[in-house]
């Protein structure tokens, strides 16, 4: 099989956080803990996959969160823009992940049934729950859906040769995590499966969570799909920007070589 590149690019940042935020059980709950916003490119000669899609400038205005670079013009740097691309994998459906869908017009989704079921469901009616989507994101997805756009997953799946996806759930209920062959091997992109490293190395809890036996699992089960613990990528972690490198503009780095460091080193 043919490797793939892949791509890590920030779009934003929350820093006014503290480590109760990032854990549910934590000795230092006061102390500050910073948050990166990504979304992901792969890349194999002229097929692209993009990985999530971030949220907008309007979405970040209406939550207090804003973004420092507009998601489809981050992408412009690897030669990108949002008519491009084709294939979304939507990990999940929270704003932070769904919240751009709208500008990519050409792009067929592919998703967890569950996920699809879960963010129109029953749950929907706790706030606590339906907090971290947004109705307009869910209507998109439904909308692609009724175009013949949405390619579903039950579990694990296929989407390109190299590329497949797998459900964890926890975070949650169709939460999916990304394993891609790369030159370094295996790579997870745990997307929200385990938003920093000390999630799943420690196997600390993130406080939003629909299912946390779930969560303790997939912990397990995206180090397992990675070739070493050094390919599996947080969703959320700044330290991805301190451990692989650079790829022009200082809001892309590269990730399918491996990391200039190994965790902990």
């Amino acid at each position: 099989m043919t490797p793939w590149e892949v791509f890590a690019v920030k779009y934003a940042d929350r820093n006014a956080r503290t480590r109760k935020d990032s854990f549910l059980f934590d000795d230092n709950h006061d102390q500050p803990h910073d948050m990166d916003y990504f979304l992901w490119v792969l890349r194999q000669r002229d097929e692209i996959v993009l990985v999530d899609t971030g949220y907008d400038m309007e979405e970040g205005e209406r939550r207090g969160r804003p973004v420092r670079l507009n998601p489809a013009e981050a992408l412009a740097p690897l030669g990108l823009s949002p008519d491009d691309i084709t294939t979304v994998i939507v990990t999940h459906l929270h704003y932070d992940h769904a919240g751009g869908l709208k500008h990519f017009p050409n792009a067929t989704i592919h998703l967890q049934a569950a996920e699809m079921a879960y963010a129109t469901g029953p749950c929907m009616c706790h706030g606590t729950l339906n907090a971290p989507f947004t109705a307009d994101h869910v209507c998109e997805a439904v909308q692609r859906l009724y175009s013949g756009r949405v390619v579903f997953h039950e579990g694990g799946g296929e989407v390109r040769e190299g590329v497949t996806v797998h459900r964890t759930g926890g975070h949650s209920k169709g939460l999916q995590v990304v394993r891609v062959l790369t030159e370094a091997g295996w790579l997870c992109l745990a997307s929200d499966a385990s938003h920093y490293y000390e999630n799943f190395l420690e196997a600390k809890p993130f406080p939003i969570v629909v299912d946390l036996d779930d969560m303790l699992r997939g912990f397990k089960t995206i180090q397992a799909l990675a070739s070493s613990k050094d390919l599996v990528v947080p969703g959320h972690d700044p330290l991805v920007r301190q451990l692989f490198p650079v790829h022009g503009p200082d809001h892309i780095v590269r990730l399918d070589r491996g990391p200039l460091k190994g965790i902990g080193s």
